[in-house]
């Protein structure tokens, strides 16, 4: 308000004149008649090259306008305190003038008020002890007959009131709220918000009063009384059931709001005053959910609205909304939750990024409630993940995922797959992670989870995960005719040279665990040509010098090779390698990969035990390691100390 007054002054008024001048000086030459206007102030403050010039303009002004204060009998103080609003603006101290602003609001003049609440609302606060002294011109100011002056009290209570003015001024503003002015009932209505907020106590006092407000025509009372009962359900929530004895006025009233016809004071686009009919919806969700009864009623006016509210401008879109919010919050009937669906499901397909990021995150949050009737849109939804939006195509993913399950998740994968070779650098890791999981969870065909997962890990040559492999490998060695077809085609990664991590220890492992499947023969569905074991041998050794194997590649890579010693027992040249490898890397800095080469050459001096220690990995289940941490956190808290 007062950015807009100070532009209004500096662009409308006339500049000073020397005759203005010369009768202020006729008029006795005070200090206060000699000041400069608003809008002059403004401009020489722009005029400053530098941050020096402006304190130094600032700091004069400021001197002028305390000698100007000094004078009791001067008749410009509101043209110094709204300078004085202008300075505080600015970031200098004021804090010398608030005592001016409680002279003009005990003035007489509306112009003088007006400043004098303006410089009330913002140079004071609550905490400040002066803001007592108004008290009582507050008072005064809620009972005058000007309309004007009451609405600039209730409007100064309703910002910065305490809890003690708020506690002594209520019934002024309760008889406000119920009189014949719709102005300053509206204004009175807002002015009770913050009393409840600081005096919660006085929640009854206004609940009477609130079946009066609500019998009124004017679309500003009701929406105030609107914006009071939704205030009164969160400062007390058990007034939400007394409340809900005023469901049928709302519905009327919303009804009302549906059906008539072109009113031109609250039209807005074609609809008749959006505003209050979001308001109305708001009100009704909070009083009709959790229970039955009241949900009852609104069933005809919520289908009402979602089939007759015109949905091409933005105005009947932000109702529509409302009514999806509250059919899905309340208990209602299945078509109508099909019917709030699919209104959301019409907002996917607007050209409007906005409305279709609302409609993405609400079908997020309803799919839990009515899954089948959001599946009905799923197409739409993942065609939201090809927009040119980040933020639509994160929440489409988000929404992508909810939607997955054992019937749709080879397709939604595929989906998946796609946006990963498209998507920013900065998601690939996030969206792998989740496909692994989505994969690993709803997965019937155990080949395609391989085939997926290795697809995957392909598309994002920086991800690693531990769980991921160890959920790999659980899965592996628990399913012994996906054995050998697993380690074909870990290995065919393996010879492609892949530098993925992942797919670098699960290939090593497999080679390693299952060698003699890998040379003795193709299962089906594998193209490649089986390896002989020296080519696998030489496979390993690159892995060994490769600069994008870390230390825990090389372990697993070490581990393979005194596997494959049992594995490759027929083939003397590849056991000739291995031997050599081991003890290449015995001296080795790692000193993990130098303990391991140690004891794996001594361990393979001991043909008694050789073989027995070195069989296959028996099938284990993945841990989970959430469950586990929260197991371990409860046995630690119960442990004494």
């Amino acid at each position: 308000f007062f950015a807009n007054f100070c532009g209004a002054l500096y662009t409308q008024r006339p500049p000073h004149s020397a005759s203005a001048v010369t009768r202020a000086a006729a008029r006795g030459g005070r200090a206060g008649d000699m000041s400069i206007r608003l809008r002059e102030l403004i401009r020489n403050v722009r005029s400053c090259k530098t941050q020096a010039d402006e304190r130094a303009c600032i700091h004069k002004e400021c001197a002028s306008i305390r000698t100007a204060f000094k004078d009791e009998n001067n008749e410009l103080r509101h043209r110094n305190v709204a300078k004085l609003l202008f300075i505080h603006m600015l970031g200098y101290p004021t804090h010398w003038g608030q005592m001016e602003c409680l002279k003009l609001i005990a003035g007489s003049k509306f112009l003088e008020k007006r400043i004098g609440y303006l410089g009330l609302m913002i140079l004071l606060d609550e905490r400040q002890e002066v803001l007592m002294l108004v008290e009582n011109s507050l008072k005064n100011d809620l009972q005058s007959s000007n309309q004007y002056i009451a609405g600039l009290a209730c409007c100064a209570i309703g910002n910065i009131s305490s809890a003690e003015i708020c506690r002594d001024l209520s019934p002024e503003v309760e008889k406000l709220m119920v009189g014949s002015n719709p102005f300053v009932s509206k204004k009175a209505s807002l002015c009770c918000i913050r009393i409840l907020r600081k005096c919660p106590e006085l929640c009854d006092t206004f609940l009477e009063r609130i079946g009066t407000l609500l019998g009124s025509r004017n679309h500003a009372v009701l929406l105030t009384c609107l914006k009071l009962m939704r205030e009164m359900c969160i400062t007390e929530p058990a007034m939400i059931e007394q409340l809900r004895r005023h469901t049928p006025t709302l519905i009327a009233a919303l009804k009302n709001l549906v059906l008539s016809g072109y009113a031109p004071e609250h039209d807005v686009h074609g609809i008749v005053d959006p505003f209050l009919q979001v308001e109305i919806l708001t009100m009704l969700r909070v009083l009709g959910r959790g229970h039955s009864e009241t949900s009852d009623q609104m069933n005809d006016i919520l289908a009402q609205v979602a089939t007759n509210t015109e949905s091409a401008k933005n105005a009947g879109n932000a109702i529509l909304y409302e009514c999806v919010l509250t059919i899905m919050a309340i208990e209602v009937e299945s078509g109508l939750r099909v019917l709030a669906v699919n209104i959301l499901g019409r907002f996917l397909i607007n050209r409007d990024n906005n409305i279709r990021y609302v409609a993405l995150n609400t079908l997020h949050k309803v799919i839990a409630q009515d899954t089948q009737a959001v599946q009905r849109h799923r197409n739409t939804i993942v065609d939201c993940l090809k927009d040119n939006d980040s933020s639509i195509r994160q929440r489409a993913l988000e929404l992508v995922y909810a939607l997955v399950n054992e019937a749709n998740v080879k397709v939604l994968v595929k989906e998946l797959l796609s946006y990963l070779l498209a998507c920013d650098v900065e998601f690939k890791d996030e969206l792998t992670q989740r496909i692994c999981t989505v994969v690993e969870k709803f997965s019937t065909d155990k080949e395609w989870h391989v085939d997926t997962i290795i697809q995957t890990l392909s598309a994002s040559t920086s991800f690693e995960s531990e769980e991921t492999v160890c959920s790999m490998i659980a899965l592996i060695t628990s399913t012994p005719e996906l054995q050998a077809y697993a380690t074909h085609k870990l290995y065919a990664k393996l010879a492609d040279q892949t530098n993925q991590p992942v797919l670098l220890q699960l290939a090593v492992w497999c080679v390693g665990e299952y060698g003699e499947m890998l040379i003795g023969g193709v299962p089906a569905g594998v193209e490649a040509e089986a390896p002989d074991p020296q080519t696998v041998v030489e496979l390993l050794t690159s892995v060994m010098r490769s600069p994008v194997a870390d230390v825990t590649t090389k372990e697993y890579t070490i581990n393979a090779f005194v596997k494959l010693t049992t594995r490759f027992a027929n083939a003397p040249d590849s056991l000739a390698l291995i031997h050599k490898q081991l003890a290449a890397y015995s001296c080795s800095m790692s000193l993990e990969l130098q303990q391991r080469s140690v004891e794996y050459s001594s361990l393979l001096k001991l043909d008694a035990i050789r073989a027995g220690v070195l069989e296959r990995m028996p099938a284990f289940a993945k841990k989970d390691r959430q469950a586990a941490a929260a197991a371990a956190a409860q046995t630690a808290a119960a442990t004494p100390t």
